[in-house]
C-alpha cells in the first residue's frame, strides 16, 4: 500500500491524475466526511446521503443543502440577510 501522509484520503488514487486533482478531491472529500452541526438539535451527527441530501443521526432530521457541505457559504450569507430583514421590518413601529 503506498503512503498516504500528505494526499490523506485521496491516496487511494495512487499516482493517477495530478496533484492538483488529487489535493481538490482531498479537501472535498474531507469536507464531506467531518462531523458538521444538526440544524434542529444541534449534534455533531449530520452525515450526506447522497448529492444535496442530508441527514442527522440522533434526531433523524432530513433537509437539503449544499453537494458536499450541508450549509454552503453562500446560503449562510443568503440566511445573514433574511435575518437582518425579518429583524428591521420587527422593529419599524406599526401604524
Amino acid at each position: 500500500m503506498p503512503r498516504t501522509k500528505k494526499v490523506g484520503i485521496a491516496g487511494r488514487f495512487g499516482t493517477r491524475y495530478g496533484t492538483k486533482v488529487r489535493k481538490r478531491v482531498k479537501t472535498i472529500l474531507e469536507d464531506i466526511n467531518k462531523p458538521h452541526k444538526c440544524p434542529r438539535c444541534d449534534t455533531k451527527a449530520v452525515k450526506r446521503i447522497s448529492g444535496g441530501i442530508w441527514s442527522c443521526r440522533k434526531c433523524g432530521y432530513t433537509f437539503t443543502g449544499g453537494a458536499y457541505l450541508p450549509v454552503t457559504p453562500l446560503g449562510k450569507e443568503k440566511g445573514r440577510a433574511i435575518e437582518t430583514i425579518t429583524y428591521s421590518s420587527e422593529k419599524e413601529p406599526k401604524q
